[in-house]
């Protein structure tokens, strides 16, 4: 099947909108003379190398940044879908930790990962010649709370399509479900440095049993999942629908057991389930603004009334 017939059917099962949004966004790439996709193997980053390969051919590249917030899966997952789109797929190696200001863990850390990150991009477009690099950013992004990795994608001049022609996170969705990528449906996975709450050096041993654990969960798995890493203690985070295969008494001991040998010291199941950004300055409210340690204190708690066994 050649590209322009495989666009032809992708865009005649589409919905009218975004199908107009997905051959915008194949217009304005073909009007380049190459382009590098930041490509992390995600769903945003797939479908833009999707419409990128279909645009451009061989001029059409994917490139994926191996670093120690990379976990090794989604690594693997970033080639597969590579070979699944049939684009050239390239990989820079390079070490956030290099920075102090990354390490800091401040409110900024994206930032400074996102401008380390892109700049090894452009670093590799121009040794292959290219003076594009895009990257996943799209229109349901400027709108999701604290986000100054996108400052730097701004700075730097990166192209991000998705975003330039209006197509939404549930559009992106349904443009990968067309292209039949196997991500289609998979769930965000921000970096591991994210697991790791602000304020909080981010270390390679705090990197690496996080990693560990988040391994663990997938294999017994589970899928919309974080491990957070507060100094030593792991808080295991898991999707509402999962949250009672995780209170399970099995479960609960061979957690406690394996993210001990990863190096935790102590294990916890937050009952309150997934939540994105929940060590984060996104993830706070005005509440934890304004109390100096954001918990309860000791009258709330002994006023609240709990459920019992009773009635």
């Amino acid at each position: 099947m050649t590209d322009d017939v495989a666009a032809d059917a992708v865009d005649e099962s589409l919905d009218p909108s975004v199908r107009d949004r997905a051959a915008a966004v194949r217009e304005s790439l073909a009007e380049l003379d190459g382009v590098l996709v930041a490509f992390s193997g995600g769903v945003d980053s797939a479908v833009v190398a999707a419409l990128a390969h279909d645009a451009l051919g061989a001029d059409a590249v994917a490139c994926t940044a191996r670093s120690e917030t990379l976990p090794a899966e989604e690594l693997d997952d970033a080639r597969r879908v590579a070979d699944e789109i049939g684009i050239r797929h390239e990989e820079v190696t390079f070490s956030e930790l290099d920075d102090p200001n990354f390490v800091a863990n401040d409110e900024e850390r994206c930032y400074h990962c996102r401008t380390m990150r892109l700049g090894a991009m452009f670093e590799r477009a121009r040794e292959l010649d290219i003076d594009t690099v895009c990257d996943g950013t799209n229109a349901s992004d400027p709108g999701e709370g604290h986000r100054p990795g996108l400052r730097a994608v701004d700075e730097m001049d990166a192209y991000s399509p998705l975003l330039a022609h209006d197509v939404t996170k549930d559009g992106v969705r349904a443009i990968a479900r067309e292209y039949d990528l196997s991500v289609a449906d998979k769930p965000s996975m921000a970096c591991l440095s994210s697991r790791i709450p602000t304020g909080l050096e981010v270390t390679e041993e705090r990197l690496s049993r996080v990693e560990t654990a988040e391994r663990l969960l997938r294999t017994w798995g589970f899928e919309q999942f974080r491990v957070r890493d507060h100094d030593g203690l792991a808080r295991i985070e898991v999707g509402a629908d999962e949250l009672e295969y995780a209170l399970d008494t099995d479960f609960a001991a061979a957690a406690r057991d394996h993210l001990r040998d990863a190096g935790f010291d102590h294990v916890t199941l937050d009952l309150a389930g997934y939540e994105t950004g929940s060590v984060s300055p996104e993830g706070e409210t005005a509440t934890d603004a304004d109390t100096d340690d954001g918990l309860p204190s000791e009258a709330d708690v002994l006023d609240t009334e709990y459920p019992t066994g009773d009635g």
